[in-house]
């Protein structure tokens, strides 16, 4: 279907910048990112919950490297996984040169906050020299002394000019490989200051909003916050910040994605919450489905309704649906339209055999598609 014009959203123009095999900015699609919780000297624990957020379908993957034992696990790390590696760096600026000495596609560094000119010097060689871009991450948490007592607390104001700050010390050294954080943990004071950093540069925006909570609250406040931004055409890559499994991290950040159309990954289930009407329990069907679908990556949408005041009309603008109907049974609807009836009993079996009939139909044909599109030689 095509796209209508109140859905249009026009994305903040930014230079583009490279964090391993992921473009971020320019016209480049919005990134999903994730941080590891697990410590990263222990390099098998790491890798196994990297190569989990890959399979959930992270671009981008941050560890934390405070000593000297993280960073010589960082190589074994790189090599094992395929996502590009952000080495998230405080203060020690031997940790970042150590990290992209390691195959780090990304040190998360504050210039500022490394010491000397030469400090700065030797991270920015040893970044040109292994092909590594930067983050700069400004936190309302943390933000330098100075601007604190200037402006007596974090606002919007303090965290773009430490922002700006530090983004002038990389390109006083010529270096202009690197993205821009403002998090806070209070969606407005986030949203404010990356709306004010907007304005004021064409860097790429990591957007987030920090210490969001447990995965409710935390959702919730990521996708007011970020979700915002979104819908204003600000932001190139995401990390939604939860007190939970790193996985659903990723899981929200590509609903918040797809909740504004920009991007697409696996089923976006439409579902009623039910009521009176419902003709088969929609609440557990929906559960089961969102846990066995969770495998298919194809982009396409499925329509679950308890009953027939919504569920043709919802039908028609996906491409599977089911719509509860009388006597234990429902309707199942293929590209929109009215296609065959199915009892309730075999509802989640078959809808899951129609996906995944659906998804393998879409793959094939975008295959397909290249060679099609190839002139002949």
């Amino acid at each position: 279907m095509s796209v209508r014009p109140y859905r249009d959203i026009a994305r903040r123009k930014s230079r583009k910048i490279r964090v391993g095999s992921v473009e971020v900015g320019g016209d480049a699609p919005i990134s999903v990112q994730s941080m590891t919780n697990t410590l990263t000297s222990d390099a098998a624990a790491t890798i196994r919950q990297i190569k989990a957020l890959e399979a959930a379908g992270a671009d981008i993957v941050r560890v934390s490297c405070p000593d000297e034992e993280s960073t010589a696990a960082l190589k074994s790390i790189v090599r094992a996984t395929n996502v590009p590696i952000v080495a998230d760096i405080h203060f020690h600026y031997k940790r970042a040169i150590e990290a992209a000495e390691a195959g780090a596609a990304c040190l998360r560094i504050n210039p500022g906050n490394i010491g000397s000119a030469q400090r700065v010097r030797e991270v920015v060689k040893a970044a040109k020299d292994h092909g590594v871009s930067m983050r700069i991450g400004v936190n309302a948490g943390s933000l330098e002394k100075d601007l604190l007592e200037r402006y007596g607390e974090p606002c919007p104001e303090a965290m773009v000019e430490s922002a700006l700050n530090h983004a002038r010390i990389l390109e006083d050294n010529d270096f202009r490989e690197f993205k821009i954080s403002v998090k806070a943990s209070d969606v407005f004071l986030a949203v404010a200051a990356y709306q004010g950093l907007a304005e004021a540069c064409d860097h790429p925006l990591h957007l987030g909003v920090t210490e969001a909570g447990g995965l409710m609250v935390g959702t919730v406040k990521s996708s007011i916050g970020i979700g915002s931004l979104l819908w204003a055409g600000i932001g190139d890559t995401i990390r939604v910040s939860l007190s939970a499994d790193p996985v659903e991290e990723i899981r929200v950040g590509f609903d918040i994605l797809k909740s504004l159309g920009l991007r697409h990954r696996g089923v976006n289930i439409v579902a009623c919450p039910s009521c009176a009407r419902q003709g088969f329990d929609v609440i557990k069907t929906v559960a089961i489905l969102e846990d066995r679908l969770k495998h298919v990556t194809t982009p396409m949408s499925l329509s679950i309704i308890g009953c027939v005041v919504n569920g043709p009309g919802e039908a028609a603008q996906t491409d599977l649906g089911f719509t509860g109907g009388g006597a234990g049974a429902g309707m199942v609807y293929v590209a929109g339209k009215p296609d065959h009836k199915m009892d309730n009993a075999k509802l989640i079996d078959h809808i899951v055999e129609l996906v995944e009939k659906k998804a393998a139909e879409i793959e094939a044909a975008r295959q397909a598609a290249p060679r099609e599109l190839t002139p002949a030689k």
